[in-house]
């Protein structure tokens, strides 16, 4: 793997972890020993991180972790509807009604309660089966993109275990939907999903001090 490659994975997981918080300084020569690179791959990750939206300059020498509030959510909500809405109505007549059945069962045999990082793992492999059955690179790319923002959204949701018991269960009308082929049932519960999804995060800023 290239250095850059690696200065960039490493950064991501921490910013989308956060462990690198909003407002973070990400001094050049602090970073690059810190992650055993030279100053140039850092910069190509940095670079990388600033075209995702996750670092900002906020001078020509200073380069931080952006913010994201409410707005921003709801911004990032907006356009995660209309993709994964259509991405559900499409999978719903390309996909391998198998595959979704399945995931569909094991969304209903989730513990959320105990093991909210295998439930998330649950979520990533219906996302790449998603991907796989919409056959648009288009829109998996664009999806791509937003699910880069908002793995840094969902920990929000991490302290809320009757949401994540929620989500489970609409996950699981989602994936039994396109394993019926029902295109508007997919789609509407993809809609109610992203509702749900939303207004427990808006919340949850809310209460914080």
């Amino acid at each position: 793997m290239r250095a850059s490659d690696r200065a960039y994975d490493t950064l991501l997981e921490e910013i989308q972890s956060g462990d690198l918080g909003p407002g973070t300084v990400l001094a050049e020569v602090e970073q690059a020993t810190r992650l055993g690179v030279s100053r140039t791959p850092l910069r190509e990750a940095l670079g990388r991180l600033a075209a995702d939206g996750l670092v900002m300059q906020a001078s020509p020498r200073v380069t931080v972790v952006s913010d994201i509030d409410a707005d921003d959510i709801r911004e990032l909500f907006e356009v995660r509807r209309a993709l994964e809405e259509t991405a559900a109505r499409l999978a719903a007549v390309r996909a391998d009604t198998a595959t979704f059945a399945a995931l569909a069962a094991e969304f209903g045999r989730a513990d959320t309660a105990t093991d909210a990082d295998a439930y998330y793992r649950l979520i990533a492999r219906f996302d790449a089966a998603l991907d796989g059955a919409v056959t648009n690179d288009y829109l998996t790319t664009a999806l791509k993109n937003v699910r880069t923002h908002l793995v840094r959204v969902r920990r929000l949701a991490r302290d809320n275990p009757g949401r994540l018991a929620a989500s489970s269960g609409e996950h699981r009308i989602i994936a039994a939907a396109i394993a019926a082929r029902d295109a508007d049932l997919a789609a509407h519960a993809t809609h109610v999903h992203l509702y749900n999804a939303l207004t427990s995060i808006l919340e949850s800023l809310e209460a914080q001090p």
